[in-house]
C-alpha cells in the first residue's frame, strides 16, 4: 500500500493517473436519517459485565449458583492456616445469597486462641479478575459476616509475588452471633503497584473469634467508576465506548436474554435493588453471573452517554429449543409491559414507574424501541421460527402497540430471514461475515420498505476460509474494518429505514472470553487495554452523522460512498471507503450543488497496514490505523479534489454554513 499525505494526494488528484470518481451531489432529494446511527450490544459473554464492564474487583464475591452452576470458592485462598468452606445457613444473608462462605481460624490459630496471648492473623485472600489495577486512588468496599468477634478487621491490596502491602485499613468490628452485619470502608493505596497481578486480603485475629470461625458473604471492593456512580462502571472501558460517540446501547444483550433453558432467562427483576438481594443469573457462555450489572445500571449507562434504548424483553424461546405454548405465553407478554413500565413508566401512576423512583430515578427514561425476543430463527430450529411467527410476537406486538402506541416494536427477525415482518413493526438482521460479504451489504435494503436495526454486525472471518467451522480470526483486522465500513455506508444511504448499527460483541477479557472478533480487548491491567481497527471506523462515522442523506451520480466500485448534510451543524458531508481497487489510489471529485467555491471542510482518511490482515495487538502496542487530518478547500467551480488509497476510509466535512453565516451578520452589523 502507498502511504503519501494528504497534501500528496491533493496533488496527486490534480494530474490522475487514472480516471476520477466523479461525484455531484444534488441539493435537494434524499431522505432524513435515523439519529441513533450508530451503537452496540452489550452481553456478559467474554466476562464483558463480571470482570469488564462492571467495576467490582473481587471475583466470585458471593458464591452464588444456580440450576446450571453450583457454588464454588473460585477465586478465594487462605491466608495464615484458615480453613474456608462454603455452608448454606439456617440464616443466611438473603433469600437471594443463600450460600456463604466460612472461614475457621485453624488448628494453629486455635491453639494460640486458647491460651496464647500473642495474636494471629488468619483470612482470605481473592485475585480478583485474573489479577487487580492498583493505583494511588480511594477504593470503596464492603463485605457482611455473622459470628461473634472481638477485634478489628484489616482489608488490604498487596502483590501477589512479592506479598508487599499498597495499602490497607482498619475495620472496627460490628459482628453479632445472630445476625449478618454489614461493614463498609475506604482503603486507598500510598504507592502504584507495578503490575496487575496484586490480591485483596481481609484478615481478622483468630483469638477474637469466639466460636473458631467466621462466616462472610458479598465481600466487595470498587476503584472509582465512571460517572461516580456507586455499583458502576470501569472507567477506561466506559470512555473507551464512549469515545466512538455512540448513540444506540441494545440491552440485555442477545444470547443472554434468551438464557439457556425457560427457567433460567434474564429475568429483570432479579437485577433490581441491593447487591444482596440479587440471586445471580445462569449464564449462557459457561459460567454465572452475578446480576450486578442490571437492568437499572444498562438504564444509567445510556442516560450517562445520551444513548437511544433499545430494549429486550424475553418472548417464550430459550437456547435449548424451549418454547412456551400459546396458552401459557400470556404472564411472559404481561411481564415485558412490566419492564416497560419500569422504565419509562410515570413514578407516580404506575406501579413500576414508583419502584423505579424508589431506586433512585424518579424520572422516566426515555424509551422508543422494544425488541421481542433475539434470533428466534436460530435457537428454536424450524418450530421456534414458526411459533414466533404464528403466536409469539404477535401477540407482543399488539399487546405492546396497544399500551404503548408510540413504541416501535422490533422483530428478532428481518425480511432476510424469511419474515414480512407484520405492520407496524421492525425487522432486526444480523451479520458476522467475511469482508466480502459485509461488501456485498452495500445495496441489500436499497428496496427494503420494512424498517430495521442492523442489531448485531461485525467482520469475523477472512475471505476464502471455512466459515464458522474455522472459527472466528482473534482480533478484528484491517480488510475485514474496510468490509464493516462498506456494509455501513450502504446501512446509512438508507437510514430513513435503517433505526441504527449494533457492533458486537463490544468488549473481551484477554483472560477468559468465548468469542474473539471485538471492538475492545482489555485485562485487568488497563494498560492493555486496546481499540481495535473498527473502533477507528466507528469512531470516524459515528462522530460525522448526517440528519438527511442526499442523491449524488456515480458507481460503485471500487469506492463505495454516502453524502448528505446535517442540518443541526449546518454542513455537507461525504463518506467513503475503497476495497479492493485495481490501482494503489482511487481520485476522487467531488461537488456539492449551491456550496460556493473557496469552502472550507476537514478531510479524514484512515489507512491500515501493508498487510490486510494487521491488526491493534494488545501484547505490544502497535496501532496499524493511521489517521491523517487536513483542511481542503473547494476550486472555483465548488468541487474537492483529493485521492483515497486502496483499503482506505475517508470521511469530509465542510465548515459549518452556521458558523460562517453567524459571522457575515456580524460583519453586517459593524458596517451598520
Amino acid at each position: 500500500m502507498v502511504r503519501v499525505s494528504l497534501a500528496a494526494l491533493a496533488t496527486a488528484a490534480a494530474v490522475p493517473l487514472v480516471s476520477a470518481v466523479d461525484i455531484a451531489v444534488k441539493a435537494t432529494g434524499g431522505n432524513a436519517t435515523s439519529p441513533h446511527q450508530y451503537g452496540f450490544l452489550h452481553e456478559d459473554i467474554n466476562n464483558s459485565g463480571d470482570g469488564g464492564l462492571y467495576a467490582e474487583l473481587i471475583r466470585n464475591r458471593a458464591f452464588q449458583s444456580s440450576s446450571i452452576f453450583n457454588s464454588t470458592l473460585d477465586g478465594w485462598t487462605p491466608i495464615n492456616g484458615a480453613a474456608l468452606s462454603l455452608k448454606d445457613l439456617d440464616e443466611p444473608l438473603s433469600k437471594a445469597l443463600k450460600t456463604s462462605m466460612n472461614v475457621a481460624v485453624g488448628s494453629l490459630s486455635s491453639s494460640k486462641r486458647n491460651g496464647s496471648s500473642s495474636s494471629q492473623a488468619v483470612g482470605f485472600a481473592n485475585d480478583g479478575y485474573w489479577g487487580m489495577d492498583v493505583k494511588i486512588q480511594p477504593y470503596t468496599g464492603s463485605f457482611w459476616v455473622k459470628g461473634e468477634y472481638e477485634g478489628s478487621f484489616t482489608a488490604s491490596l498487596r502483590s501477589n509475588l512479592t506479598g508487599e502491602v499498597f495499602g490497607s485499613t482498619e475495620i472496627e468490628a460490628k459482628t453479632s452471633a445472630d445476625e449478618w452485619v454489614e461493614h463498609e470502608f475506604k482503603l486507598t493505596p500510598t504507592k502504584d503497584a507495578p503490575n496487575s497481578n496484586n490480591t485483596f486480603s481481609l484478615t481478622f485475629d483468630a483469638a477474637g473469634a469466639k466460636d473458631g470461625s467466621l462466616d462472610f458473604n458479598l465481600i466487595s471492593l470498587f476503584p472509582p467508576t465512571y460517572k461516580g456512580r456507586k455499583n458502576g462502571l470501569r472507567i477506561d472501558l466506559a470512555e473507551a465506548i464512549e469515545g466512538f460517540h455512540p448513540t444506540l446501547l441494545r440491552i440485555p444483550g442477545g444470547n443472554m436474554l434468551e438464557g439457556n433453558n425457560s427457567n433460567a432467562w434474564w429475568d429483570w427483576k432479579n437485577t433490581l435493588g441491593p447487591l444482596k438481594d440479587r440471586p445471580g443469573f445462569s449464564g449462557v457462555w459457561g459460567y454465572q453471573q452475578s446480576n450486578g450489572l442490571g437492568l437499572m445500571e444498562y438504564l444509567y449507562l445510556a442516560e450517562d452517554m445520551d444513548l437511544e434504548i433499545v430494549l429486550g424483553v424475553y418472548n417464550g424461546l430459550s437456547l435449548n429449543g424451549d418454547i412456551i405454548p400459546k396458552d401459557k405465553l400470556q404472564p411472559f407478554v404481561d411481564d415485558a409491559l412490566d419492564q416497560i413500565e419500569f422504565v419509562s413508566g410515570d413514578a407516580s401512576t404506575t406501579k413500576w414507574g414508583r419502584r423505579r423512583a424508589e431506586l433512585g430515578h424518579p424520572a422516566p427514561f426515555k424509551l422508543q424501541y422494544v425488541e421481542v425476543g433475539n434470533e428466534d430463527w436460530l435457537a428454536g430450529g424450524d418450530e421456534g421460527w414458526a411459533t414466533f411467527k404464528e403466536y409469539r410476537f404477535p401477540m407482543f406486538l399488539e399487546a405492546i402497540n396497544k399500551k404503548y402506541p408510540h413504541i416501535t416494536v422490533i422483530s428478532s427477525g428481518s425480511v432476510f430471514d424469511g419474515y414480512e415482518v407484520p405492520a407496524p413493526g421492525a425487522g432486526d438482521y444480523h451479520i458476522y461475515g467475511t469482508p466480502d460479504s459485509l461488501v456485498d451489504q452495500f445495496d441489500l435494503f436499497d428496496n427494503v420498505t420494512i424498517p430495521h436495526i442492523i442489531g448485531e454486525a461485525a467482520a469475523v472471518h477472512p475471505n476464502g476460509g471455512l466459515g464458522w467451522d474455522a472459527g472466528l480470526l482473534e482480533y478484528p483486522w484491517w480488510s475485514g474494518t474496510i468490509g464493516e465500513a462498506v456494509s455501513m455506508i450502504g446501512y446509512e444511504r438508507n437510514a430513513d429505514r435503517i433505526i441504527g448499527a449494533a457492533y458486537a460483541p463490544i468488549v473481551r477479557s484477554l483472560d477468559r472470553w468465548q468469542w474473539a472478533a471485538v471492538m475492545i480487548q482489555f485485562a485487568a491491567d488497563p494498560a492493555k487495554t486496546t481499540l481495535s481497527t473498527s473502533w477507528y471506523l466507528w469512531e470516524l462515522f459515528a462522530g460525522h452523522l448526517m440528519t438527511h442523506t442526499l442523491p449524488a451520480s456515480s458507481d460503485f466500485n471500487p469506492l463505495y460512498y454516502v453524502t448528505g448534510k446535517n442540518e443541526d451543524k449546518g454542513t455537507y458531508l461525504f463518506k467513503g471507503a475503497v476495497f479492493n481497487a485495481t490501482t494503489d489510489e482511487v481520485p476522487v471529485s467531488l461537488i456539492f450543488e449551491g456550496l460556493r467555491p473557496g469552502t472550507e471542510a476537514e478531510l479524514t482518511i484512515l489507512t491500515g497496514p501493508e498487510d490486510p490482515y494487521g491488526f491493534n495487538d494488545p501484547f505490544t502496542g502497535v496501532n496499524v490505523v493511521k489517521t491523517v487530518k487536513e483542511k481542503v478547500v473547494s476550486d472555483e467551480e465548488g468541487r474537492f479534489a483529493f485521492s483515497m488509497p486502496d483499503l482506505s476510509i475517508a470521511v469530509l466535512e465542510t465548515k459549518s454554513a452556521k458558523c460562517g453565516k453567524k459571522k457575515r451578520d456580524m460583519k453586517q452589523g459593524l458596517r451598520h
